[in-house]
């Protein structure tokens, strides 16, 4: 397929700043950017109904929201919001009886095996919350790890309704005893003559989690679509989002971790010359984070006199304080406003700061801070598959006032 006219803008500003790029290690993120705007592929059938001016589709699996596309409002659209299976979705034939969907709980006094019918009768909450992926920010790992090379778009901030997991577990009587994790599984269908543990989505978490986490149904105000996990998800705020469990068939109370290899090895902080193991900090709570949105490369008309830049930001299990922005690379910084409802400590929050901007080369960045005092990172943490990229150098835009 051609190239789409709007990439064009794009690369042309890129190869005007290489060298602006380049002074802040931004260099593999120009590369990364410029390979995805060669082509455009189609939309997979399972999300069609996904807007493709508003996404880079990677893979059938893996699609990232532009990074222009975000907006100025809190709420990402399902439209918008990126995907990433790890396995093919299930039949949508799971979906046509959402509420006969049947989810075992274990690890509990008076385990059962409830439908979302009867979850619905349990109890309701409704959460807002940033959903990540691990892997957001690959892209700028100098390395070039295996995976996607994600930017920013692998991340989005949406609404999520359902039963509080701790509704569930009083309903059946509490936690057994010596249970110190909250594990969940997937309900897609394995491929056959595999090792079920080799290719299972089962991941866990800290048994303290059950404390925010809950069952969902619905996202955005509508049911969960297929494509990202209905009709029922376990959302795990303050997570990345691996740990999210999608189409979740069991949730367990567990004494020790999952050994599914993508517990045990996947998803792991692994050296550069290793492989992942147990013994590795794996990929669970979100580290405190943001970026600008706007401006950012796509501006290519950016004019001299007073211009809105504009981001996020949002943290793991803590809500963000404040978040500071420099135009000229980290040397200075200025505190910009927050904007927008704040939606609880697990939304990102919108920020902006008005700056006035000569002609010239500006290296824009953002640094946020959350309310344990934790101040985002400036370089990232070297890892062997490109997770948890929360470095405010990295996540820095080039951009070009005429």
């Amino acid at each position: 397929m051609n190239e789409s006219p709007a990439s064009l803008p794009r690369r042309h500003l890129l190869a005007g700043s290489a060298s602006a790029l380049a002074a802040i290690g931004l260099g593999s993120w120009a590369s990364s950017v410029q390979a995805q705007t060669t082509a455009v592929k189609p939309l997979p059938a399972y999300v069609s109904w996904k807007d493709p001016s508003a996404v880079i589709v990677h893979s059938s699996t893996t699609i990232e929201t532009k990074r222009a596309a975000f907006g100025s409002s809190v709420i990402t659209p399902a439209e918008q919001l990126y995907i990433r299976n790890n396995l093919p979705a299930p039949d949508a034939s799971i979906v046509a009886n959402r509420d006969a969907w049947e989810v075992s709980i274990e690890g509990v006094k008076q385990p059962q095996t409830l439908t979302v019918g009867q979850l619905k009768a349990m109890g309701l909450e409704t959460v807002a919350m940033v959903l990540q992926c691990s892997g957001n920010g690959r892209g700028f790992f100098p390395h070039k790890p295996s995976g996607t090379p994600w930017t920013v778009g692998a991340a989005g901030c949406v609404v999520w309704s359902g039963v509080p997991v701790r509704a569930v577990v009083d309903a059946l009587g509490g936690v057994e005893s010596g249970m110190a994790y909250l594990t969940g599984t997937g309900g897609e269908k394995l491929p056959a003559g595999l090792d079920p543990k080799s290719v299972i989505v089962e991941r866990s978490v800290p048994a303290k989690a059950m404390g925010d986490a809950m069952l969902a149904w619905e996202m955005n105000g509508a049911p969960i679509s297929l494509a990202h996990g209905g009709p029922l998800r376990l959302i795990v705020p303050g997570y990345q989002g691996v740990n999210n469990i999608k189409y979740i068939k069991r949730l367990a109370f567990t004494a020790k971790e999952t050994d599914a290899q993508i517990m045990s090895h996947g998803y792991r902080l692994s050296p550069m010359d290793g492989k992942g193991d147990p013994s590795q900090p794996s990929v669970l709570e979100m580290p405190v984070k943001s970026w600008i949105n706007s401006p950012n490369p796509d501006n290519s008309q950016l004019r001299a006199g007073t211009v809105l830049i504009q981001g996020v930001a949002f943290g793991g299990l803590h809500a963000i304080k404040r978040v500071d922005v420099s135009t000229d690379g980290g040397k200075n910084w200025t505190q910009a406003r927050f904007i927008g409802p704040d939606l609880g400590k697990f939304a990102w929050r919108q920020f902006v700061l008005a700056v006035p901007l000569q002609p010239g080369q500006y290296t824009l960045a953002s640094r946020a801070t959350d309310t344990a005092g934790t101040v985002q990172t400036q370089l990232r943490v070297e890892n062997k598959s490109g997770y948890n990229n929360s470095s405010w150098v990295d996540h820095a835009v080039a951009v070009t006032v005429a």
